[in-house]
């Protein structure tokens, strides 16, 4: 379903895989200049993305297609080696007409599948092979105060049957912490009412334990994640901390009080990780494969 529009750039930007260690991708979508690229390299400890300039207005008049572009970095997270691949995808929500870059990132992540399946059907399967499945995608969303705009909607509403999609309000501190909990529940209501399928940590209350379950419904009640970044850190109280300066005061991007990073960290990079995997495997990868091999049935 991809449109010839994107270009899939992989080469150089991929490192090669930690022995032993764990692989997970992570896609980053929404509208430019909504803190995407300060987000993956605050999420990556590392300056990942470097931040474009968007001062050209005769470039910016031209319609955009979706660079869709991996990075690969290697993290350790608390002793676990972890391949982190984030792929990042420039000039979404820039034109007019966003279809194409909806099929564009539809496309690649079909593409995967595609991979993953045509692997399959191998008598001899290539040890080599990488597994490049999108795992999660976080949809930024503009903090508008309002609701959502129709773009969000048909976008988490085509992407959702495909990855697990978590939405993320953008530039939280640019909202006061009523407005931000106001906006998050028409967020949400908007969600419910579309029927929008998102990741929203499912469990099962007979086989999870009690902390799973509890766990579950505190990030649950989080969506959509409020998130702040920065590259910058001062010393505050005798530590560096990564944080954004007003007049009024810091915000401090890893303090929980301020805003839900570090809970989304914890959960993308630790926590959820494996169950994020497995749902990527387990249903959305077997739902597309169920569909596509019915297609090719009947089509015979």
């Amino acid at each position: 379903m991809a449109s010839s529009g994107a270009s899939f750039k992989s080469g150089g930007a991929r490192r090669k895989a930690t022995k032993k260690g764990l692989i997970f991708t992570v896609m980053i979508v929404g509208s430019s200049g909504c803190g995407k690229s300060t987000f993956v390299n605050t999420l990556c400890e590392n300056p990942v993305i470097l931040r474009k300039d968007h001062a050209d207005a005769d470039r910016a008049a031209h319609p955009k297609t979706v660079a869709i572009t991996p990075t690969t970095i290697e993290l350790d997270e608390d002793g676990l080696k972890l391949s982190l691949t984030v792929v990042d995808t420039p000039g979404f929500g820039d034109n007019i007409n966003n279809e194409p870059a909806f099929e564009d990132i539809l496309g690649y992540i079909e593409h995967q599948y595609e991979e993953i399946l045509a692997q399959e059907s191998r008598i001899k399967r290539n040890p080599r092979f990488q597994d490049n499945r999108v795992h999660v995608l976080l949809y930024f969303i503009q903090p508008s105060g309002h609701a959502l705009r129709e773009m969000d909607i048909e976008f988490m509403r085509l992407l959702g049957a495909r990855v697990n999609v978590i939405p993320v309000i953008a530039k939280a501190d640019s909202m006061t912490p009523q407005e931000l909990n106001a906006f998050k529940k028409r967020v949400m209501e908007d969600i419910s009412h579309y029927k929008i399928p998102i990741y929203d940590f499912p469990y099962d209350e007979e086989e999870d334990d009690e902390e799973t379950v509890e766990e579950n419904n505190e990030l649950r009640s989080l969506l959509p994640f409020s998130v702040i970044g920065s590259e910058d850190e001062v010393v505050l109280n005798g530590r560096r901390v990564r944080c954004r300066q007003y007049p009024w005061g810091v915000v401090d991007v890893d303090n929980s009080k301020h805003c839900d990073f570090s809970k989304l960290r914890y959960m993308l990079l630790s926590s959820h990780l494996h169950d994020l995997k497995d749902i990527t495997h387990d249903i959305l990868y077997e739902s597309w494969r169920t569909e596509k091999l019915s297609k090719e049935g009947h089509a015979e």
